[in-house]
């Protein structure tokens, strides 16, 4: 047993490998982490970015392009990109889907995600508009649609969810946010409910940023200070608990007494980005069942090479509560909303500038095949 599979058979937990390549899908790269235990594939615009850049394997597809059409050309080459991933994941997809129904797992697993373009953060109707013509592009059932859970973006969660799509809600920094991202979900669905849809088809996870609030919490705190690398996972354990309260809740028992799936927890931005940090900080201290880590190529291969879970934080009520509680214990002076409102705006900022160098390229790779 690989600690990947480990991971999911052991401590309930889903690692997701958070990059797509078109040399994965044609070289069997993909297939080959899914062999030794990858669950599920996330994707943004920088990711996009960077694969665009480094390979040729999309240059085939650029021949006879039009520079004008560099955004409709990207968006059809990335719905190929997910079709084929969603492939890949498809028998893992079916296995999750006996194992739900036989009431073992309270969620389907083997999902590929692809978001809208973050130029709609700001719009919801653009984004429900945009969420819909992706979902049926691509037709696979193991899609799902990231939305980013911005103000505007939390009632396009609930529209999109409602209209019987899977949805990955991406970029929650704060434990406000994620309470309200819970709540988005559970309209969705009773929504679904109510236009007919079936809830056992209707998965989500809730993408919780991890490391990038170190990042920029560490800066405010005093050099050498304790507290130092601890905030993130803290936030971490708040997050947990705070699932955990809300899915024993009336509303959503009703939900999960019809049919519905658990919003899984998703444990996003898992990479160390301090060196002087354990290269696996944002992953051996989060392990927790009905939860899913996504990670970058050399954190999977970390996780593979010295994974260790046993003295996760998420395994016992008292440890959660006591991390958790470190969230209170920070100086006067820092404020952690403050942090994540500002971590949520460059956040968006970021996918935007990624997703405007990602049509540059296409543009650049077009011109450079005529």
């Amino acid at each position: 047993m690989t600690t990947l599979e480990s991971l999911f058979d052991d401590y309930g937990q889903s690692p997701w490998i958070d990059n797509i390549r078109r040399d994965w899908l044609n070289d069997g790269t993909l297939q080959g982490l899914v062999d030794k235990g990858v669950r599920g594939v996330t994707s943004n615009p920088s990711i996009f970015a960077k694969a665009f850049a480094s390979s040729s394997a999309y240059d085939k597809f650029l021949v006879g392009a039009k520079a004008a059409d560099a955004e409709d050309l990207f968006e059809e080459l990335a719905v190929k990109d997910v079709q084929d991933a969603c492939d890949v994941l498809a028998a893992l997809h079916e296995e999750s889907r006996g194992s739900f129904q036989a009431g073992q797992r309270r969620y389907l697993d083997g999902f590929v995600s692809l978001e809208v373009s973050p130029r709609l953060a700001r719009d919801t109707q653009g984004t429900i508009d945009a969420a819909k013509r992706l979902a049926a592009q691509v037709g696979r059932s193991n899609l799902m649609i990231k939305i980013p859970a911005t103000v505007e973006g939390l009632p396009a969660v609930t529209a999109v969810l409602g209209a019987g799509i899977n949805v990955n809600v991406t970029l929650i920094f704060s434990l406000a946010r994620y309470d309200e991202v819970i709540s988005a979900w559970m309209e969705g669905l009773e929504l679904a409910l109510a236009n007919g849809h079936d809830l056992g088809e209707i998965g989500s996870v809730a993408s919780f940023f991890v490391s990038r609030v170190d990042a920029a919490v560490d800066p405010l705190l005093p050099e050498g200070d304790a507290r130092r690398g601890t905030t993130a996972n803290a936030q971490v354990c708040g997050a947990y608990q705070l699932y955990r309260a809300r899915i024993a809740s009336p509303r959503a028992a009703a939900l999960l007494a019809s049919t519905a799936q658990v919003q899984r927890p998703l444990w996003a931005s898992t990479s160390t980005k301090n060196p002087s940090y354990y290269d696996l900080l944002y992953v051996d201290p989060i392990i927790g069942d009905e939860t899913v880590n996504t990670m970058p190529d050399a954190t999977l291969e970390g996780v593979l090479d010295h994974g260790s879970f046993a003295s996760s934080l998420l395994l016992d009520d008292e440890t959660i509560s006591r991390e958790a509680s470190r969230l209170t214990q920070l100086p006067d002076g820092v404020s952690l909303d403050e942090v994540t409102a500002k971590l949520e705006i460059d956040g968006v900022n970021s996918f935007v500038s990624s997703y405007e160098e990602l049509l540059a390229t296409v543009t650049a790779k077009i011109e450079s095949n005529h």
